[in-house]
């Protein structure tokens, strides 16, 4: 656990020892209070609309606004992520310090571990710094607490199913840029591949449903924690981590 540790820490050094964690923390940050921005002006527009016409209470801001929040979350993650984890293996390989860690005291799974957990603390520090915008939120209404928790909670799972398989792509290619593509590539097919089952059989609809990593953010945005979701993105995660330790080893067999 120490070797995993020392790793991560590394990781995130490195990220915060250039600027690629400001601008993306700043990038993200960005557009994220764009959105938030723009879902409030129409949350209030509702509110007194509804308020106007004998609306009852107005309108609900889990509804109304935090969950189509969180789904446009998760379209800025399609785009960001690439540019955290195209880096992880393929600088390694570039500058030649992969030989040096892949004969250092640690093992293959510590060392992939170690990636996976710092690319996902950077991550988690992103998340976290959108907390402020609902800390505004809290300040001016009263949403639900939950549904915002599991809204966070599937950001963070889907991160993390894009972070495996980012590691992967990026521990296949020198190339950071070769790797930032193929890895968007990927994430656009994750994204979009339950829309070839739309003029396709039942079953096929079914089995492209569930293949798609964003079918199963929906029920967290709604603020349903689903358990068959968080397997789902859990057994992603490890698959991701399986294909690295798989392509690392057989780096490990070539040097």
């Amino acid at each position: 656990m120490r070797n995993i540790l020392a790793i991560a820490e590394k990781e995130l050094r490195s990220y915060f020892a250039s600027p690629i964690a400001y601008i993306l923390i700043g990038l993200f940050c960005l557009l994220f209070g764009w959105f938030f921005y723009v879902y409030l002006m129409a949350f209030v527009q509702q509110s007194e609309q509804m308020m106007q016409f004998g609306g009852g209470g107005g309108a609900n801001v889990n509804q109304m606004m935090i969950r189509g929040l969180f789904q446009n979350t998760a379209v800025i993650i399609l785009f960001v992520m690439p540019m955290i984890t195209m880096r992880t293996y393929s600088e390694e390989k570039r500058s030649g310090t992969v030989e040096l860690l892949l004969t250092s005291p640690v093992t293959d799974l510590e060392i992939i571990l170690g990636k996976f957990i710092g690319a996902l603390a950077l991550y988690a520090a992103m998340l976290l710094v959108t907390m402020l915008y609902m800390l505004i939120l809290f300040k001016i209404g009263n949403p639900e607490w939950r549904p915002i928790v599991a809204g966070y909670l599937g950001l963070l799972l889907m991160g993390g199913c894009f972070l495996s398989t980012g590691l992967f792509i990026s521990s296949l290619t020198k190339n950071q840029i070769v790797a930032g593509f193929l890895t968007f590539a990927t994430f656009l097919m994750l994204w979009i591949i339950n829309w070839l089952g739309e003029s396709s059989s039942p079953t096929t609809r079914e089995v492209l449903n569930y293949l798609s990593i964003t079918e199963h953010f929906d029920d967290f945005a709604k603020g349903i924690i689903d358990t068959k979701n968080a397997i789902y993105y859990m057994t992603f995660i490890l698959i991701g981590l399986f294909l690295t330790a798989k392509s690392v080893d057989s780096e490990r067999w070539r040097g």
